[in-house]
């Protein structure tokens, strides 16, 4: 079993981010498996030192080890850095252009949002060349709700590093925020169509299969005290009262982190059952009555 933990360094982490890590390295561990840290950084416009640092104190912070990634930001710039496997996400790219999987699509996210989750045949019918300047590539999703795979400015989109990186390491178990329901959606579809392949095989078409069967877990989100999700640009910066940060730097201990992990677990044993038994031991070392915010809530 190897499962991941994979933030993007985008902003200082809030609770919901050491929840997620929390219950991922649970998950290993009770069953006897191994953690893969992945830091998440191809938005370059967004990442700053700070992020990623802030990342290494929070592991820290909540006492999680990892058996695979960077030992600390130096080793994740020279070694660990998804610009380092730009070559292997433009190898997806490549299979899914072979297959005609994917189209240019030249019109802007403002001019889609008219048209709700489907895209009109017009657009899948531009037939724009896939070098064309100034266009995203897109999947043509069996549903008719096709996703940008490579950005406008020619970057791979999210869907692409994650799955590709997933196949790669040979991850097995997901714990996955209950809004990334979809992203687990358009991965399986894109790992489906790669498996389905006629062409050269390639690393990510023979392995893809292997992300298929992957068991995925979508847990809870936690809300602040509006019902908004937890945000890193929305109070949950630097100083904010969900802030890790700002919490670390109080001298808190982690306790308020297993308190919210526990009531999750509670509201969703049928989602992570087997981790009961060594949440309870965990919680049994700390235990506080205050919450910052309210308890967690299930996002419909």
């Amino acid at each position: 079993m190897l499962t991941r933990i994979a933030p993007t360094p985008s902003g200082y982490l809030h609770i919901g981010n050491a929840v997620n890590f929390v219950l991922t390295w649970l998950a290993a561990r009770q069953r006897g498996g191994r953690v893969l840290l992945r830091i998440d950084d191809l938005d370059a416009d967004r990442k700053r030192p700070e992020y990623v640092a802030d990342i290494f104190y929070t592991l820290d912070w909540l006492g999680l080890d990892y058996d695979l990634g960077p030992s600390g930001p130096d080793d994740f710039e020279a070694n660990w850095s998804q610009r380092h496997r730009l070559a292997r996400y433009e190898a997806t790219l490549g299979q899914l252009a072979a297959a005609e999987a994917v189209y240019a699509c030249g019109w802007s996210r403002k001019q889609l949002v008219q048209f709700g989750d489907t895209y009109p045949a017009a657009i899948r019918t531009q037939h724009l060349p896939l070098d064309a300047l100034d266009v995203a590539w897109r999947f043509r999703a069996d549903d008719g709700g096709d996703f940008v795979v490579r950005r406008r400015d020619g970057l791979p989109a999210y869907q692409i590093a994650s799955l590709t990186d997933d196949i790669d390491f040979g991850v097995t178990h997901l714990v996955r925020g209950q809004d990334l329901y979809n992203s687990t959606r358009m991965q399986r579809e894109l790992a489906e169509r790669l498996k389905r392949g006629t062409f050269s095989p390639d690393k990510s078409i023979a392995d893809s299969g292997t992300f298929l069967e992957a068991q995925v877990w979508h847990h809870p989100l936690l809300l602040d005290a509006s019902g908004q999700k937890l945000a890193k640009s929305a109070g949950s910066g630097a100083a904010g009262p969900t802030s890790i940060r700002a919490m670390r730097l109080a001298g808190e201990s982690p306790a308020r982190v297993f308190q919210q992990v526990g009531t999750l677990l509670r509201e969703s044993l049928g989602t992570l059952p087997e981790l009961g038994d060594s949440l309870a031991d965990l919680l049994s070392l700390n235990a506080i009555a205050d919450a910052v915010f309210r308890p967690v809530h299930t996002v419909k």
